[in-house]
């Protein structure tokens, strides 16, 4: 009897102790499940806010991205801008140059011409006496040389001979032209506005002051070819009539203006022009 009594007190000791050991358990179960929770909980709030962190980032950085691609498309449209722009300003860099090239080229044409002309000038003006330069007026006008010389050095009164003073003056503007081969030569006659007296026996069948003019000039060509030597070839006659002023017929010291005999020495008009056209060469 003591024996099973014995029993029963160890089964229940047993059971005693077994209950206290699942209670402990389940009570360390407990607080493990609410420290879990509670990290659960921490990291899941973690997660949250690295979450909305990620999002905001991906945001800005989507912005970023995109600000970046717009920057991009306006560079590469300043870029292919600027390109066309270079190669515009280029073209006209290219054209400005080829056009103060060819600036230069006529300067230095005009330049030459120019040198001519006064060496010409001066070795005529030089050559003449000083009576002869109170009846010969010579200077270069737009390029040009012109030499006048008054009818009454040139003419018999009332006539389209030249006289013998004149052998000396022309003889002297000959020289010159001889030797300025590359120069054409015309020769004008301008007259005041005077009626030709056709009862003049020297004047017979002259009409009007264009034909006296006109046949004074002829005289002056013919003069020059046949005494001096110039080439005809060089040579045009011309007359302007009572139609080229140089002032005023109302006095009679005007009318001895007026009536004057130009030769008008100037470059060959073909060669000049190719000087003009020649393309200036590379420097």
């Amino acid at each position: 009897m003591k024996k099973n009594l014995f029993v029963v007190a160890l089964m229940a000791g047993a059971l005693l102790l077994s209950g206290c050991a699942s209670k402990k358990e389940l009570q360390n179960c407990q607080t493990e499940n609410a420290q879990l929770t509670s990290d659960y909980n921490t990291a899941k709030t973690t997660i949250a806010a690295n979450n909305e962190r990620i999002k905001s980032l991906e945001e800005q950085l989507a912005a970023a991205k995109s600000h970046a691609d717009a920057l991009q498309s306006s560079l590469d449209k300043s870029l292919s801008n600027a390109g066309s722009s270079n190669v515009n300003i280029e073209k006209l860099v290219d054209q400005i140059n080829e056009s103060n090239q060819y600036i230069r080229h006529l300067v230095e044409v005009k330049s030459k011409s120019d040198s001519l002309n006064l060496v010409l000038t001066n070795n005529l003006t030089r050559s003449l006496s000083k009576d002869e330069m109170k009846e010969v007026n010579v200077q270069v006008l737009k390029g040009v040389v012109y030499i006048s010389l008054a009818d009454n050095m040139l003419f018999k009164t009332a006539s389209y001979e030249v006289n013998d003073r004149a052998k000396e003056t022309l003889s002297k503007i000959a020289k010159i032209i001889n030797d300025y081969k590359d120069y054409e030569v015309l020769v004008e006659g301008n007259t005041d506005n005077v009626p030709v007296n056709s009862d003049a026996p020297s004047m017979k069948n002259i009409r009007n002051n264009w034909d006296l003019s006109a046949l004074r000039a002829s005289s002056v060509v013919q003069y020059l070819q046949n005494n001096f030597g110039v080439d005809p070839k060089r040579m045009t006659a011309g007359g302007r009539g009572e139609y080229n002023p140089l002032v005023s017929n109302d006095t009679e010291i005007g009318k001895q203006r007026n009536r004057r005999t130009q030769i008008i020495i100037t470059p060959k008009l073909d060669q000049f022009m190719d000087l003009i056209d020649k393309a200036p060469e590379e420097k």
